[in-house]
């Protein structure tokens, strides 16, 4: 019987030290090209939800405008974004980013933090928004330019 059982231990196949190696390399490699994709992927939703929300924040400026149609355009009307917290246009918006003070929201009709300028051209109205966390942001833009690729750090945003 003892015969028996070495005769079949000499029968098992097992992995080498050597295919061990190669498959944890090969493991290796593919985590190696997954995490950065990965973590691209996640940064371009964070961007795309900036995006989203200062869309949103436009939205919520042409509602304003609706609503006080006999307010006097000739210059710029700057909206803070807590003047829209205020106003009860928009909610308190998630940051995507996850800071710890989350949008910059500004002070009522100034432009020191997010906000959403309008100016009337005869008959059309132009938006341009500016939201920032303390992280990233997008600068002043047009509405019809709000996209990810506008999407900076902070350290990037300057005054076009």
């Amino acid at each position: 019987m003892i015969q028996a059982m070495k005769q079949r231990m000499k029968n098992e196949q097992g992995l080498t030290l050597i295919e061990l190696l190669a498959v944890v390399v090969i493991l290796g490699i593919i985590a190696a090209i997954a995490i950065p994709s990965i973590g691209g992927l996640i940064d371009n939703s964070k961007k795309d939800a900036h995006v989203a929300n200062a869309q949103q924040m436009v939205s919520s400026a042409k509602t304003y405008v609706a609503g006080n149609a006999d307010l006097n355009y000739s210059s710029a009307v700057t909206l803070s974004l807590q003047d829209m917290i205020d106003e009860g246009l928009i909610d308190e918006m998630e940051d995507p980013d996850k800071t710890e003070d989350k949008y910059v929201k500004g002070t009522k009709g100034d432009d020191d933090g997010s906000f959403v300028k309008i100016t009337k051209d005869k008959k059309t109205f132009k938006y341009e928004v500016k939201l920032m966390n303390k992280e990233r942001g997008i600068w002043e833009k047009d509405q019809k330019e709000l996209k990810r690729d506008n999407v900076d750090e902070v350290s990037k945003l300057s005054q076009p």
